[in-house]
């Protein structure tokens, strides 16, 4: 495998990205022939085949796959030696990938606008999903820092602290236990929840919250995934739900939603940048990481009573 080269390797990644070679062609700016041509050179050279053509794409082997996660990792390596470069320059430039939770988007806009301000020659690019989708890229490199409010457990990652987010139940400010004082656990227990699905954290923290009474935590709920959603069923008052304090500051505010005053509530969780351990901070990771815990306390919304 001495001969291979980079244009090859980028080759072989836009396939992988994009499923046909035409697709993957137009991404490169390469006509087809030239894609299809550095694809088989690179697959004699490893002597087997790297991809199934098939009637909808192109599926990688197993032996395609190998080749592609070592793709993955020079492509990652020389794009982190481009910014460690530029460090020694003394300059702060380069790109940036950021993976972020759905309940980031609330404050995200302002936030990331101010770091682009900040960091003009940084290009930042932000991917927000759910949970599950944010770690996965995460643990597949193809994002850089990952903005979570648990830490994941199954690899190895360093977490800065960037700000707090509080959970607490809301609910349509018609309803009955609004305006109440230390609403007990036992009586919040007996109304109906608009709740996430199961791995979200606002999920995981409501069953915890709940595991005192015997099999609160599995119902009488609903269960809706978008946050929106659930929002509107509330305000409808169709009933409670267990949220981030971040979601709804907006329509509290707005008098919309109304914050109940339960007993342990709110949870005061932390925000949290991760990076993988095995792979070195550069120097456009750590900027971005440093503007968080300088900067993430002006766009984090509170709507919690003073």
């Amino acid at each position: 495998m001495k001969n291979i080269t980079f244009r090859q390797l980028r080759s072989l990644l836009a396939i992988e990205s994009h499923g046909k070679i035409v697709e993957a062609a137009k991404a490169l700016g390469l006509t087809a022939p030239a894609v299809t041509l550095q694809l088989k050179q690179l697959e004699a050279e490893a002597g087997v085949q790297l991809f199934e053509r098939m009637a909808h794409g192109m599926y990688p082997t197993e032996a395609g796959r190998a080749v592609l996660a070592a793709a993955h990792d020079i492509d990652e390596r020389v794009r982190m030696l481009g910014d460690e470069i530029s460090a020694f320059k003394g300059v702060k430039r380069g790109h940036i990938i950021v993976g972020a939770v759905s309940t980031v988007k609330y404050f995200a806009k302002s936030m990331f606008a101010a770091f682009s301000s900040e960091f003009p020659d940084i290009d930042l690019e932000v991917i927000i999903d759910r949970r599950a989708e944010t770690i996965e890229r995460l643990k597949n490199r193809s994002v850089d820092i990952a903005l979570v409010g648990r830490p994941p457990r199954d690899i190895s990652v360093r977490a800065a602290i960037f700000g707090e987010h509080a959970l607490v139940v809301v609910g349509a400010p018609g309803h009955p236990l609004v305006g109440r004082h230390d609403i007990s656990k036992v009586e919040i227990a007996g109304e109906h929840f608009i709740v996430r699905p199961p791995g979200s954290s606002t999920r995981v923290f409501f069953e915890r919250f709940m595991n005192e009474i015997p099999g609160r935590a599995a119902g009488p709920n609903t269960e809706i995934d978008s946050i929106e959603d659930i929002k509107r069923a509330v305000m409808a008052d169709v009933g409670l739900a267990f949220l981030a304090v971040h979601s709804v500051a907006a329509e509290v505010q707005a008098g919309r939603l109304a914050i109940l005053d339960v007993a342990g509530l709110p949870i005061r969780r932390q925000w949290f940048a991760v990076s993988r351990t095995d792979r070195a901070m550069t120097p456009v990771m750590t900027a971005f990481q440093d503007f968080l815990t300088r900067q993430s306390g002006k766009f984090l919304p509170d709507a919690l009573p003073h």
